[in-house]
């Protein structure tokens, strides 16, 4: 692979790394209002013993359920990511392989 493409897409891979790191910096604070989110209306659930209240909790809880799986598809994209920047790293220092 010529130099330049190598560079074309190792600049590539970095701004999606840069990117994808702060979407889960976002992601990780919005994870940590919705699990504070969800523990208050567990407790209310337990204190109110309604159905509304329970139906509140479980809605929450899903809430932070599909937010973890968001946030594992990220942090695995960006491990991927990272792996292909340190294989587009050595083509460009030692060569094609």
């Amino acid at each position: 692979m010529h130099r330049s493409t190598v560079e074309r897409r190792l600049k590539d891979a970095h701004q999606r790394l840069v990117r994808a790191r702060g979407e889960l910096a976002l992601l990780d604070e919005q994870l940590a209002v919705i699990s504070d989110i969800a523990d208050e209306t567990r407790l209310k659930a337990l204190v109110a013993e309604t159905p509304a209240a329970s139906r509140e909790h479980d809605e929450a809880s899903r809430h932070v359920t599909a937010m973890l799986r968001s946030r594992q598809a990220l942090a695995e994209s960006i491990s991927e990511l990272e792996r292909r920047q340190s294989e587009l790293l050595d083509q460009l220092v030692v060569g094609p392989g």
